[in-house]
């Protein structure tokens, strides 16, 4: 089954896709990524570019892009996901691929969205106890560095600290999702068993963007810099 991975660099979608390719009956052909226009970053993750192409390098999987402009309506999402899903279909893609392990809302949109196309969702990661998905992720030598957090859900100190035993031990997971999969922090995985080598990075600055319901400020990113 010729499968497209919904990436974003990040560590959920990295392990959806190594899950994946445990599984024979898959194909995988690309990671589709949304990058966005004039700053040349993985939108919400807020990675570089260059970073996420050597991701694809050493992953040996091409990137499918697609590009939205700051501030970007949901009519134009639409319109362009709508194009990268017509050339999925053009070149035999039936299945895609997605991270997501609890928020049931997300996963029935994505379900809505690939109803219309005839593509195949799949959740390999679904349901299962946050925990063991953060535990599979670190003993199976993952490595990811912190490169965004919602300061109205976890400190600023989390924010450029790599993603293992030490992480979760600080963490304050009684009240919080250890996988962040409620938006508590985003990440760039820059090793694992999938990987042909290690992505070499550098920290550096840090900015403060304002969340764009409340124009408050409130998400701290860290820079990640390719050596």
């Amino acid at each position: 089954m010729k499968t497209v991975i919904g990436f974003s660099g990040g560590k959920d979608s990295t392990l959806a896709l190594y899950e994946i390719q445990q599984n024979p009956e898959y194909e995988v052909d690309s990671l589709l990524v949304t990058l966005t226009e004039g700053f040349g970053r993985v939108s919400i993750h807020g990675v570089r570019y260059e970073l996420l192409k050597q991701q694809s390098e050493s992953l040996g999987i091409p990137l499918r892009e697609v590009w939205i402009p700051e501030g970007c309506t949901n009519d134009v999402y639409q319109e362009r996901m709508q194009k990268a899903v017509t050339d999925m279909k053009d070149v035999g893609v039936t299945h895609m691929v997605f991270g997501d392990i609890h928020l049931q809302d997300v996963r029935e949109y994505r379900e809505k969205m690939m109803s219309e196309t005839g593509i195949t969702p799949v959740f390999p990661l679904w349901n299962r106890p946050v925990q063991e998905v953060s535990r599979s992720f670190i003993n199976h030598s993952f490595k990811t560095v912190i490169t965004c957090v919602d300061l109205d859900q976890i400190d600023r100190s989390f924010a450029g600290r790599v993603y293992d035993e030490s992480f979760i031990r600080d963490y304050p997971v009684e009240s919080r999702d250890i996988c962040g999969e409620n938006g508590e922090f985003h990440s760039f995985v820059f090793d694992g068993p999938n990987f042909s080598f290690s992505i070499e990075y550098e920290l550096g600055e840090e900015r403060v963007t304002p969340d764009y319901q409340t124009e408050r400020d409130r998400f701290l990113y860290v820079d990640v810099i390719p050596k």
